[in-house]
């Protein structure tokens, strides 16, 4: 095998604004495996919330990359990453999943199958799509709200957690009367205290909003699970829920945990997370982070084991380099092209390129 890499500036169609910061762009690392004339493709991209800069995602995806290409076939590359290899080496879990992804696009092509089947599901999964809006006056939010609705979507999540609650309260309450038969979700992105989440859920939830997603500061998974056991709406766990441990310690405490392949390593750690959460009254939710067709591909192909997806991050871009998830009409679908069914149809604007 032969690994190439390249890193590419996503542009945001406009800055996202949420409680700890505002977002108007991110670096994307595209790892890109060869074998016998095909080729397999992975994304990961830049989070200053994670600690991972471009360089520090670059010099792992090399190094992964080249661990991969060490194998003979992609398929036994795949099944020593899903072995736990290489161990020891504190690789970031959002490479991890690039990595990984890559190997299955490739794997899924060589087989002529998509990669919900190399899962172990018949069926291409569709999925209604949450859409996010961001912190912002009123008037925007009122009209984001009704052009999404007009496009179908049905699942709106509207970011909150201002220095004025109210803020946040009268922008919920324009958005459910500009989309009155949209399901709501809230995200404060553990903005409030567990004083304000208590005072504001209940006000959340007589505007008819029907979860909200981390209230509370991360770090005390603990009073997460008390807010929860009282709260008038269910709680999802994001920032609380990384890994596998963190949802063992919430199973069964927490109504839903946001699940993201980047944080958790991949599609087989999302796999194992949903076995655990199985039976034990916790939902799972599938989210992302803003990335292109490519990043949100391999969880759009588990998307129909989830409660809710949170899968947008490619429709939150001015341009999007890859396409074949669709989304714009508020559906995400797997599709049954080889692999992870994505193709590049431009390469935007390339930063670095690296041969592995």
């Amino acid at each position: 095998m032969k690994a190439t890499q390249r890193t590419v500036r996503l542009e945001l169609t406009e800055p996202l604004r949420i409680s700890r910061s505002t977002m108007a762009a991110r670096d994307a690392v595209w790892l890109t495996l060869e074998h016998d004339g095909q080729t397999g493709h992975g994304e990961a991209v830049t989070s200053v919330y994670f600690g991972l800069d471009t360089d520090t995602l670059a010099r792992h995806i090399a190094a992964l990359g080249a661990y991969a290409v060490r194998f003979s076939t992609p398929e036994n590359a795949l099944e020593a990453l899903w072995a736990g290899e290489p161990a020891g080496q504190d690789i970031p879990p959002a490479v991890t999943a690039a990595v990984e992804a890559a190997l299955l696009d490739l794997v899924g092509k060589r087989a002529d199958r998509p990669v919900h089947r190399l899962l172990g599901a018949p069926a291409a999964p569709v999925a209604a799509t949450a859409r996010t809006i961001g912190i912002t006056t009123p008037l925007r939010a009122a009209a984001q709200a009704r052009c999404l609705a007009a496009d179908g979507f049905t699942l709106l999540k509207v970011k909150v957690g201002a220095a004025d609650p109210q803020d946040d309260v009268e922008r919920v309450r324009v958005i459910r009367d500009a989309a009155p038969r949209a399901r709501l979700l809230i995200d404060p992105n553990g903005a409030w205290t567990v004083p304000q989440a208590r005072a504001l859920l209940p006000r959340f939830a007589q505007l008819g909003v029907e979860a909200a997603e981390q209230p509370t500061a991360p770090g005390d998974p603990e009073a997460l699970c008390a807010l929860a056991r009282r709260a008038e709406l269910p709680v999802i766990a994001d920032e609380d829920a990384v890994d596998l441990a963190g949802v063992r310690r919430l199973a069964g405490r927490v109504q839903g945990v946001n699940v993201k392949l980047a944080k958790c390593g991949g599609v087989q750690a999302a796999l194992r997370i949903a076995e655990l959460l199985d039976g034990s009254g916790t939902e799972l939710m599938l989210g992302c982070l803003t990335a292109s067709s490519l990043g949100l591909a391999p969880a759009v192909h588990l998307a129909d084991r989830a409660r809710w997806a949170d899968l947008d991050g490619h429709l939150l871009l001015a341009h999007d380099p890859w396409t074949g998830i669709g989304g714009h009409d508020g559906h995400v679908r797997a599709g049954d092209a080889p692999g992870l069914g994505v193709r590049l149809v431009h390469a935007g604007e390339v930063r670095r390129e690296d041969v592995a």
